[in-house]
């Protein structure tokens, strides 16, 4: 909204007829500028901006808004305005973030009242604080009203004003040996896969890391290590808790609930995988895309069904790794799947205003290393075109828009996708022991799924069945290399093939010494056999 738009008789009775405390202050001010205007300056300026109204009283027992404000004005608005105008732009804040456009005087019923439109302020310029303290001097907004910023918060601000981001920070004693050699295999693999000639795929794992942002030597200090970037993504998962013990992953499946069920499925740290970023990422990206519909189909190597809705579920999982605050005191990347929506959380607030990302062109990640890592083996998009991305997708899904909030109150952002079901394609959740016999026995009966058409495909196609498997076995090849822990059933899904024919084409590969599975069928995990 332009600037001339938002400040006059008709949006500022709107504004007071909403009465949103987060976004809305007003003060009494007959002949001065309140005192307290400058502490819901730093508040708003670090929070969301707002608006403050001078010359408005509150009455805050009232709870009807149309009853709450009364608009009393003040004698001599031009000796205000020059009165804020001289106290910004000395040393009471240590920055001022407002135009001249932003302070007027607007004239409402007879009276004139001075309008103050504090914007958010730019997260390199945060915090905004007053009177040159800055662990004392800064607030952030909510909808109790303006309040001290604690010592983490602002510790917050002043991590996330650095443009390179945070996660190429040294971490002192932290080296190769707290790598999880079979995490940073596995991206290596998926690396060399995706960029063919690359040349890296021959240098050694330490300097393959250094190439990627994930070790370093710092050259005026001599010391050396992994960044913050190497160690969540491909560290041991001791290492990882021993310095980001504030931290931790969760990811619980809510659908298909029978009886008193909490949930089917969950993954959260059980002493069985290295929780790490990487194998995180790599366990649950299958769980949270498998049943979408149309799921997406390849041609050799090459994707080409990748329905625009699986790449915007990628996008988000992406998202919310990449703009993570991970150094919070109690910080968790929650992904969470509902019958009806799945859910993406991650802790730390935006970086920038959330229009700004709804409409784009804006890519401030907090974590560029991870970012560079996961975009290097095909996820993520670095331009500023992720969100537009997911809201496209579901456009063209006729599903209701993707909902983004800031939640102030438990520094964390929160991304739903809505996800509408129809008869013919439900989806299932991950599959459970108590979902297997649903599925058994639709198997059973082929011609009231999309498996008998597929059946009845393939023996119209019994002269090219060579060719055929040929590509089935690229295409689970494919699969494992991007999701090592992946099942048959979700492969099933994923290529739109019988579980039968998965497993068949699972023993030729066995066979013919390509894959190999590592540990139990519902522990482990499918590994490429590498050539000696």
């Amino acid at each position: 909204m332009k600037q001339e738009e938002r400040m006059n008789k008709a949006s500022i009775k709107a504004a007071l007829l909403k009465g949103e405390k987060v976004t809305l202050e007003c003060k009494r001010a007959r002949n001065e500028v309140p005192k307290s205007v400058w502490e819901t300056y730093s508040a708003f300026a670090n929070t969301i901006g707002g608006l403050i109204l001078l010359g408005v009283d509150e009455d805050l027992k009232e709870k009807n808004s149309k009853k709450r404000y009364q608009i009393l004005g003040v004698e001599d608005p031009q000796k205000i305005v020059t009165d804020f105008w001289n106290t910004i732009n000395s040393d009471k804040v240590n920055q001022n973030i407002l135009n001249n456009s932003d302070v007027e005087i607007v004239s409402i019923d007879g009276m004139q009242i001075v309008c103050i439109h504090v914007p958010q302020a730019d997260w390199r310029m945060k915090p905004i604080y007053l009177n040159g303290n800055v662990y004392k001097g800064t607030f952030r907004r909510n909808h109790e009203g303006d309040y001290h910023c604690t010592e983490r918060q602002v510790k917050s601000m002043i991590r996330d004003s650095f443009e390179d981001g945070n996660d190429g920070l040294l971490m002192e004693h932290f080296g190769m040996d707290d790598i999880d050699p079979d995490s940073l295999r596995r991206y290596r693999t998926l690396f060399q896969y995706r960029n063919e000639g690359h040349v890296w795929n021959e240098i050694d794992d330490k300097s393959f890391l250094k190439n990627l942002g994930g070790y370093i030597v710092d050259r005026a200090s001599g010391k050396e290590g992994l960044t913050m970037a190497g160690l969540l993504m491909f560290g041991k998962g001791l290492s990882v808790r021993e310095r980001f013990d504030n931290f931790r992953m969760d990811y619980i499946d809510f659908c298909n609930l029978i009886g008193e069920e909490r949930y089917s499925d969950r993954l959260t740290y059980d002493g069985r995988w290295e929780n790490n970023l990487y194998q995180f990422f790599s366990r649950v990206i299958p769980k949270v895309t498998f049943d979408l519909p149309r799921p997406f189909r390849m041609e050799g190597i090459q994707r080409i069904d990748d329905t625009p809705q699986h790449k915007a579920v990628r996008e988000a999982f992406t998202n919310a790794i990449i703009h993570s605050d991970f150094a919070m005191d109690a910080g968790i990347l929650r992904i969470e799947k509902h019958d009806e929506k799945l859910v993406f959380r991650n802790p730390g607030l935006l970086r920038v205003p959330i229009e700004q990302i709804y409409e784009g062109g804006v890519s401030y990640a907090r974590n560029p290393k991870i970012q560079n890592m996961l975009r290097m083996v095909g996820y993520g998009e670095n331009l500023g075109s992720g969100f537009p991305l997911i809201l496209e997708a579901w456009k063209q899904a006729g599903w209701a828009l993707p909902e983004l909030k800031n939640k102030i109150d438990l520094d964390e952002v929160e991304l739903t996708l809505p996800v509408q079901r129809d008869e013919d394609n439900t989806l299932k959740g991950t599959l459970k022991s108590s979902q297997k016999s649903t599925l058994k026995s639709m198997q059973k009966k082929p011609e009231n799924t999309r498996e008998s058409t597929q059946k009845s495909t393939l023996k119209s196609s019994q002269k090219s069945s060579q060719k055929s498997s040929q590509k089935s076995m690229q295409k689970i090849i494919e699969l494992i290399i991007t999701s090592p822990y992946i099942t048959l059933s979700e492969m099933a899904t994923f290529l739109g093939m019988t579980r039968r024919g998965v497993d068949k084409n699972i023993q030729k590969l066995k066979e013919q010494g390509i894959i190999q599975r590592v540990g139990s069928d519902k522990g482990g995990h499918w590994e490429i056999i590498e050539e000696k």
